[in-house]
């Protein structure tokens, strides 16, 4: 079984997007233990269906990315992605200056630092500038934020991302093939591992917040797993069809 992990902040916060620091140590323990294979995401795509392998990811870029996950990622020497939103490079992810309720507002990482974390090693992938609804904009801006987030990267970095995430999972055919001419992988928030014949521009991830209980993860592959994935994506696509539903009247 492949897959792609989705982690955000690492946080005791418990909102949407946090995995708390012990739950986190606990997870990449177990991760380093040889259970399954830990790639990059280039990798994972060419490894056999039949192995266990998974890629780790974390949107956004957040502060606590260099405080809590690169200590563990260098100690164990496990590959990982960051999703860089490219013109709020050490602000907040207070998306066009407006806080989530939900969700804390929380520093992201600096241009110096995230240089240094792609020499030592992790990918810097892009998210937008702006981390907007893609499937609302022009294409102008559509254009701007694909190719303008890329471009950024590397001007900063010295390292031209050939990765990218889509914000909030909001994509359809044409943002996809926009991100295709830019990107050569793309994820997007479909909850669910990887399958033969998946698009590299449409890769579905599993949102770490879902296991971050222990012992979850730790079951990989069993039929405890997968019926708790199963759950969760068909809890996921209700949810998503409501709010669907919402916005047309």
């Amino acid at each position: 079984m492949r897959a792609i992990l989705t982690y955000h902040s690492i946080d005791s916060s418990g909102s949407p997007i946090s995995v708390s620091p012990a739950a986190f140590r606990q997870q990449v323990e177990w991760l380093a233990s040889g259970r399954v294979r830990v790639v990059s995401l280039e990798e994972l795509l060419r490894t056999p269906q039949g192995e266990d392998a998974v890629a780790l990811t974390f949107d956004d870029g957040f502060v606590n990315f260099g405080t809590e996950v690169a200590p563990l990622l260098k100690e164990y020497s496990l590959p990982a992605t960051v999703f860089i939103v490219a013109g709020q490079v050490g602000r907040t992810n207070a998306w066009g200056g407006r806080a989530d309720p939900r969700i804390p507002t929380l520093p992201l990482l600096g241009w110096e630092r995230l240089a240094l974390l792609g020499e030592r090693g992790v990918r810097l992938g892009a998210h937008t500038m702006t981390h907007p609804h893609l499937t609302k904009l022009p294409p102008h801006a559509l254009a701007d934020e694909l190719a303008g987030a890329a471009e950024l990267i590397r001007e900063e970095t010295g390292r031209r991302p050939d990765e990218f995430a889509y914000p909030y999972g909001d994509v359809n055919p044409a943002v996809a093939a926009a991100v295709a001419k830019v990107y050569a992988r793309a994820c997007t928030t479909e909850l669910r591992v990887i399958r033969p014949g998946d698009r590299p521009e449409l890769l579905p991830r599993l949102d770490m917040f879902y296991w971050r209980e222990p012992g979850r993860l730790e079951a990989w592959g069993s039929a405890r797993f997968q019926g708790r994935l199963w759950m969760r994506a068909q809890a996921r696509r209700l949810r998503e069809r409501l709010v669907a539903g919402s916005s047309r009247w």
